[in-house]
């Protein structure tokens, strides 16, 4: 079959209305490539004979798949438009949309600047600072040619053993709307008028951002990853679907659906959920997508009864189904589905009508390609200041002195001798955490930054001299004239189950570092981690001055720029800090509240501190 010419094609015209170009396109596909446009497969299968002919209408990146190691913006760019060619090769050229989990930066992409994981920028409180950060995450994607970002999680996290609890900017409701900010960050601000629910993209340096996990993922039981989220459901809509209506009002173009269940019902197979609620209730006119392979956990073992997997899932409400690999089955399946009726076509339709009219929304017709010109906005300098921000924002101060009217911090730049130790004080890809350059992230040098060691280095005077020992010898901490030593601490990077955590204990004998330094130097403890973790009171009474970092990502001298005194702490916990991990879960409204440090804890320099 020849493809569509532009003569008398409304679909074609940009000066047509959207759903007129939606009606229009929509009559002239035939259901292969209906079901084609509900497809998304991961890049490693995607052949060009596998877009032209299946019409496939998105592909992703998983975590860590890419052109190759370490690949430039430049070559993802090109990648992305090798696909995009293919599909504009097929009979109708309907655009696809490439998707990536770009979830704090292009982390992905090497060289990209990596911001704070969101649990840091929830201890901001900062809603211009997510907006912010969301125009630049925006203009680097974008760089790298890629449309769609499956960004912003807005879980709320009630349980810090969760694997993904630093995907979640808190445990309290508020916070997380606040922080949706990002969505008009990423798609750009709607214009006044503009019909809530109905997607919006604002244009070439915004991309398609995807509201996630819809819904309840960070209320399960013992914070255990996709397990059972057990709540009415007044109280589901009171804690877990309220930041939706943000998004939703800033015309998120997309919602992912949860792995995890509502009381026993798995949420991809949930009609009341996705489509009585979601779509008819809360008005959300995108499409809504699946998760990884998320139709195959309908059945156990996973995938073992497809034909009921997509059945369920199809008619509950997904549209978009991330395959990722078996596209062929899927699609065969599914058009069997249809043909027997037991899919009504009513639902393919509404289906493939919001994927179009979301790459309509944003302008993936008219502009298809990469814009070459946005490649010098990857990791630059405003960027990078702007992560750099974002770090010294989210610190939050725990402890400043063992005596309340003597503060150790900040510390003094021009001390004769400091010493740095830690698992975690020269190693970006523990900075940076899960997602980045991989699913679950890794050590060393997996990208470009600014240690915390580095930052150090830079920000104190010229004879100071710096010892730095990742595991400090007793001789070291004998050393004369060391005025105060840095311990850099925290957790190693995972992502989703394999993050899941009964002890939240210091990794890698954290602890016994902290304790061996302290007891021969006054100490200030910087901690590493996505979460809070186990803080003995033996060990807290040792250290001088403590600091949570979170996941501070690439820009390392955001901590020094706050415990070297340029600037003050502004962060608050955006969590509660737990004694006991037996007294999990544990949240502000509860009668037997008795936490380590409150949920909005956080001492400041020179002002009053925060509980907020």
């Amino acid at each position: 079959m020849s493809k569509v010419g532009n003569l008398n094609c409304i679909y074609k015209n940009p000066n047509e209305p959207i759903e007129a170009r939606i009606k229009d396109l929509l009559s002239r596909m035939t259901l292969k490539e209906k079901a084609g446009q509900m497809t998304q497969i991961e890049r490693s299968v995607a052949t060009p004979s596998a877009i032209k002919d299946f019409c496939i209408g998105s592909i992703l990146s998983g975590g860590g798949s890419g052109p190759f190691e370490n690949a430039l913006p430049s070559d993802w760019a090109n990648m992305v438009d090798g696909f995009q060619k293919s599909s504009l090769e097929s009979r109708l050229g309907v655009p696809l949309i490439y998707g990536i989990d770009a979830v704090h930066g292009n982390n992905s992409v090497y060289g990209a600047t990596i911001f704070p994981h969101n649990v840091g920028l929830g201890a901001t409180r900062d809603a211009d600072l997510a907006q912010r950060i969301g125009v630049a995450t925006a203009l680097e994607v974008r760089a790298s040619g890629i449309h769609y970002t499956f960004a912003p999680c807005v879980a709320v996290s009630r349980d810090p053993r969760w694997g993904r609890c630093y995907e979640s900017y808190s445990e309290n409701t508020e916070i997380v709307r606040k922080m949706t900010s990002i969505v008009s960050g990423l798609q750009g601000q709607p214009p006044e008028g503009h019909p809530r629910g109905y997607p919006f993209v604002a244009g070439r340096n915004n991309i398609i951002a995807c509201a996630k996990h819809f819904v309840g993922d960070g209320g399960t039981e013992k914070g255990v990853n996709e397990a059972n989220t057990i709540l009415s459901y007044d109280d589901l809509e009171r804690i877990h679907i309220e930041p939706y209506l943000d998004c939703i009002s800033q015309g998120v173009s997309t919602i992912m659906a949860s792995y995890s269940s509502w009381s026993g019902r798995k949420v991809h197979g949930d009609r009341f959920l996705l489509t009585e609620v979601l779509k008819d209730k809360l008005g959300f006119k995108g499409f809504v997508i699946s998760d990884w392979e998320g139709l195959d956990r309908l059945s156990q073992p996973h995938g073992s009864n497809y034909h009921y997997c997509i059945s369920s899932a199809i008619n509950a409400g997904i549209d978009m189904v991330m395959v990722p690999f078996r596209y062929e089955s899927f699609i065969e399946y599914l058009t069997f589905l249809v043909e027997s009726g037991e899919i009504p076509i009513a639902r393919i339709d509404d289906a493939v009508e919001r994927i179009l009219r979301v790459k309509f929304a944003a302008g993936l017709f008219e502009f298809p390609f990469t814009d070459a010109s946005l490649l010098d906005r990857v990791g630059c300098k405003a960027h990078r200041d702007l992560a750099r921000e974002a770090v010294r924002k989210s610190l939050v101060l725990l402890k400043n002195g063992k005596d309340p009217n003597k503060p150790f911090l900040p510390l003094n730049k021009n001390a004769k001798r400091i010493l740095v130790a830690g698992t975690h004080a020269d190693d970006l890809g523990y900075q940076c955490g899960g997602w980045t350059a991989t699913w679950h992230g890794s050590s060393g040098p997996i990208t470009i930054g600014t240690t915390i060691l580095d930052a150090i280095k830079e920000a104190v005077g010229v004879e100071t001299e710096v010892i730095y020992e990742r595991y400090p010898s007793i001789d070291t901490m004998k050393c004369k004239d060391i005025s105060f030593a840095i311990v850099v601490v925290g957790e190693g990077p995972y992502a989703e189950f394999t993050g899941d955590n009964s002890e939240l204990v210091i990794p890698f004998n954290g602890a016994d570092i902290i304790s061996s330094v302290t007891d021969r130097i006054p100490t200030l403890v910087i901690l590493i981690s996505g979460r809070p973790l186990i803080l003995e009171s033996w060990l807290l009474e040792k250290i001088d001055a403590l600091v949570a970092a979170w996941l501070p990502g690439s820009e390392g001298a955001g901590i020094t720029d706050v415990v070297f005194g340029d600037h003050d702490f502004k962060g608050s916990l955006p969590v509660t800090w737990f004694r006991r991990v037996e007294d999990l879960p544990t949240h502000a409204v509860d009668n037997s509240y008795d936490p380590l440090f409150p949920l909005g804890f956080g001492l400041r320099y020179t002002k009053e501190n925060s509980i907020d």
